[in-house]
């Protein structure tokens, strides 16, 4: 987790002192074309690739060139083809971005979802790449790319910014499918004790609005397949009858990793005074 975190500061150091020429339209521009990049290597489109990366592309760790790379984007296409149902499944968020006029640097995580992990049962991984573009003749290319599994503290510490988010934005689908089947909470507010649905209800449904949802002060103990996260954890926003409100909480979480992933446990909280 140290090393992950350190490797964020240090982005974010280098990120500081450039940011201020990478405006929220340049940074929109540059996932675009990262999305574009992901979706040539999806279609199998060769000439979209060969436009993609510069002709003195390195990929890291194993220093492949372009053409080598292109090569095996090619035949992970085929095979995919081939067999469809056996394909994985990627998504990217968490996206960090510092950019000048000619350069960018792109880092963001990775979630791998395959039906064929451990035992050939389906199995979630994680992990954040870094890629570095330039502008050349007018248009962005790929000039290199690394990245790096997350460990297990890593991936439980965005698993917490993700339940964030989902409470932010009301995400049921996020709830049901993070959620464990037997998961409970303890309400930080009422004491009420819960179920997952009723916790996800209680969510979803909640008449107020929200302008902060963040934790803080996080703890992460992992002991082969249970994970204990406390912190502090703030919300901010008006209740339903538009009362403003900033709430503070001691929380405990409880993740379980099941069916090659893992799943929220349990919840419980305290008012901070």
């Amino acid at each position: 987790m140290k090393s992950v975190l350190t490797t964020v500061a240090i982005f974010i150091a280098t990120a500081i002192s450039i940011n201020a020429q990478c405006s929220e339209a340049d940074k929109n521009a540059l996932k675009a074309f990262d999305a574009a990049w992901s979706i040539a290597g999806l279609n199998g489109d060769r000439a979209a690739l060969m436009n993609i990366y510069a002709d003195d592309y390195v990929g890291f760790p194993g220093m492949i060139g372009k053409a080598a790379t292109i090569d095996n984007t090619m035949r992970t296409y085929e095979r995919n083809r081939a067999n469809p149902a056996g394909a994985d499944k990627v998504t990217y968020d968490h996206y960090m971005i510092a950019c000048t006029a000619a350069s960018a640097t792109v880092t963001h995580r990775n979630t791998v979802w395959t039906p064929t992990g451990e035992g050939g049962k389906p199995e979630t991984f994680y992990s954040r790449s870094v890629h570095f573009f330039e502008k050349r003749n007018g248009k962005w290319q790929v000039v290199s790319n690394a990245g790096n599994d997350l460990d297990e503290y890593a991936i439980v510490w965005y698993l917490e910014q993700d339940w964030n988010n989902a409470i932010l934005k009301r995400d049921r689908a996020w709830f049901e499918k993070n959620f464990a089947d037997d998961f409970s909470s303890v309400s930080s507010t009422t004491a009420k004790l819960a179920d997952k649905a009723a916790e996800i209800e209680d969510t979803v449904n909640d008449k107020g609005t929200l302008e902060l949802v963040e934790t803080t002060d996080m703890n992460i103990r992992i002991d082969r397949d249970m994970a204990v996260v406390t912190g502090i954890f703030r919300t901010k926003g008006k209740d339903e009858k538009g009362v403003a409100f900033d709430r503070r909480s001691r929380y405990t979480d409880t993740w379980i990793r099941r069916d090659g992933r893992w799943q929220a446990w349990a919840t419980a909280g305290t008012i901070i005074p």
